[in-house]
Formats: C-alpha cells, structure tokens, sequence
C-alpha cells in the first residue's frame, strides 16, 4: 500500500509540480492528505487526472470527451500498469492508442504513447492528421455529449 501511494503521489508531483506552488496546480496536497483512505485516493486521482485531461485537451474538447468514453480518464490501472482494451488488448492508456497500428509511427515522432503525456501528445498528432475516426468506435459514447454541449 505504501508503494502504491507514494507512486500515486510521485506520479501527481510530476505532472503539477510541488502542489504548493500553485492554488491551479488541482489540488495535489489533497491527495496527500487522503494517502491513508484509499476510496478517497482513488477519487482524487480520477478527479486529478479528468482536470489534467481536460485542461491540456482544451483547444480539442472531443479528444477529453474520447479519453472519457475510451478509458474513463485513466492511464493506468489500479497496480499501476497501463490500462489495455477489454476488446483489443493492443489498445492502451488513456487514448487507447492501437500499438499494433501506431506505436512505430509514435516512437518515429518521440512519443511514449505507454505515458500519460506521450498517450495525449499521439492522440493529438493522430487527431490532427485523422480527425476522430481512429475513435469510431465509442462515437455513440463521445458524440451525444458533445452535441449536447
């Protein structure tokens, strides 16, 4: 339990910086406060991590609205391990980028698509060139909510 908070933690600090910085920064002191309480830790990661998304997705709210549908806003499961497709297991993280059809074209460009930033930074490389098809098939998930909006 103590790796897996202070991975949780280490993980948080890497992505805000030192939580005391900033009052922007989602509120990683919080997280700290709740390392003894996993229910808590684990809502204030998927909270931390749907902000993080949300605010680096902000000039392309359909790729936050995919990574919803897609992964639930999670990179990684709850042992830390990058999450896999249930129906495509080369399907990963948060994105759920396909290796099979783009990890070497990732790698080509310098991106880890197995990390939270690299995951996103493809998604928007892939979004750019392919617009939301790579995502078809959770557009009845991400599109209802977008035309609501």
């Amino acid at each position: 339990m103590i790796e897996l908070t202070t991975g949780l933690v280490f993980l948080m600090t890497s992505l805000y910086g030192n939580a005391s910085t900033t009052t922007d920064s989602v509120n990683v002191q919080t997280l700290r406060a709740n390392v003894g309480n996993t229910a808590s830790v684990a809502a204030s990661d998927r909270a931390i991590f749907e902000k993080y998304v949300r605010d680096h997705f902000a000039d392309t709210p359909i790729l936050a609205e995919i990574a919803r549908c897609e992964s639930t806003f999670r990179q990684f499961d709850k042992n830390g391990n990058v999450i896999r497709g249930l129906v495509d297991n080369d399907d990963i993280g948060l994105m759920q980028i396909n290796e099979r059809y783009h990890l070497d074209t990732a790698e080509k460009l310098g991106y880890d698509i197995h990390t939270l930033e690299g995951n996103m930074a493809y998604a928007k490389y892939l979004y750019g060139k392919s617009g939301s098809r790579p995502w078809n098939a959770s557009k009845p998930c991400w599109e209802k909510t977008l035309a609501v909006k």
